[in-house]
């Protein structure tokens, strides 16, 4: 297992192989990012620099430039978007923080840890805006909308998130209208962005944007996964957010629906009182139950699906890159 510094990338990281490819781009794009994010205030700096270490992998923009170059060619369109799509999710994260009153990401202290909610909030609406003042350099407004409307649904998958913690009914479509809008969409985006200004036909566009969909999916079905079983030193960032939220995650869901009414006030129980001794007798529960195992399957599934719409690209480096991904968002969480 190979050991995150705070504040340095991890290249020898799965996912840092499997950006080879472009692996030249994305150095630019964090170069791009650092210059961006640099202010004359000291305080501003710090904050702004501090969430560009916060970003991790660096997926979306990978995303974006391998799709591009898959289907053709990166061009500065490309290179403007990446740093675009990573200033964004940034964003989300810092946001998300706050929501969760999470302490730990990329082994660092989170904003809101270190200073507070409050300079959270702020710094999320900078890099916001920031963003969407790099979008508007480009020559057309294509990508500024198309990015617009995908922020526009994470907004709205987080809302129906918020809107749904500790609501016990939580039905499986809900569950994956909440993920597909908060986590997948943006997915979706990089690549719709990447075939879009590489000169694809419609038909690539969307075989492309459904491919991110479908990985963006199996990613956050194995980060609910994680949240349950993972541990907080290897994941680099604070886990249990979502039993201490009350949110049903697929494995909960799974779990419910196959107990009986008895069982089900048994397990209500726990999840209405999360501690300690009660999330690690629920954990056990999702383990024997099979429920898990079920979670996984699911995942899998989608990621099987993601793969199935690359058939039609050329055999190339980038598009084996594209095709491994989904198989490392899965593989997180064995």
């Amino acid at each position: 297992m190979s050991t995150v510094i705070p504040g340095k990338p991890d290249t020898t990281s799965p996912w840092a192989t499997r950006f080879a490819p472009i692996g030249e781009e994305l150095a630019g794009v964090e170069h791009r990012l650092q210059a961006a994010l640099r202010h004359p205030d000291p305080f501003i700096d710090e904050l702004a620099q501090r969430s560009f270490r916060l970003g991790g992998k660096r997926l979306r923009p990978a995303l974006l430039l391998l799709t591009a170059q898959a289907a053709g060619a990166i061009n500065d369109n490309h290179r403007i978007l990446a740093a675009v799509v990573e200033m964004i999710h940034t964003a989300t994260l810092v946001h998300d923080d706050v929501l969760d009153e999470a302490a730990i990401r990329r082994h660092e202290d989170t904003i809101n840890a270190r200073w507070n909610n409050q300079t959270s909030i702020l710094l999320g609406d900078y890099l916001f805006s920031q963003a969407f003042y790099l979008a508007s350099s480009l020559e057309t407004t294509l990508g500024c909308r198309t990015i617009g409307r995908s922020t526009n649904i994470v907004c709205e998958g987080e809302l129906l998130q918020t809107a749904a913690s500790g609501n016990f009914e939580l039905s499986c479509e809900q569950y994956f209208r909440i993920i597909g809008a908060k986590t997948a969409e943006l997915c979706a985006c990089c690549c719709s962005l990447g075939a879009h200004y590489a000169g694809c036909d419609q038909q690539a566009i969307e075989k492309l944007k459904t491919f991110g969909q479908q990985l963006g999916i199996a990613f956050q079905i194995a980060d609910d996964l994680l949240d349950l079983v993972g541990e907080e030193q290897t994941v680099g960032k604070s886990l249990g957010t979502d039993l201490t939220k009350q949110r049903m995650t697929l494995p909960l869901i799974l779990l419910r629906d196959q107990l009986d009414s008895t069982q089900q006030r048994d397990l209500q129980n726990l999840l209405d009182v999360p501690n300690i001794d009660n999330n690690g007798t629920l954990k056990a529960w999702l383990q024997s139950s099979g429920a898990l195992q079920q979670a996984h399957e699911l995942a899998q599934s989608h990621a099987d699906e993601a793969r199935q719409q690359l058939t039609f690209l050329a055999d190339s480096p980038a598009k084996q890159s594209l095709l491994l991904l989904p198989q490392e968002a899965v593989s997180r969480c064995i």
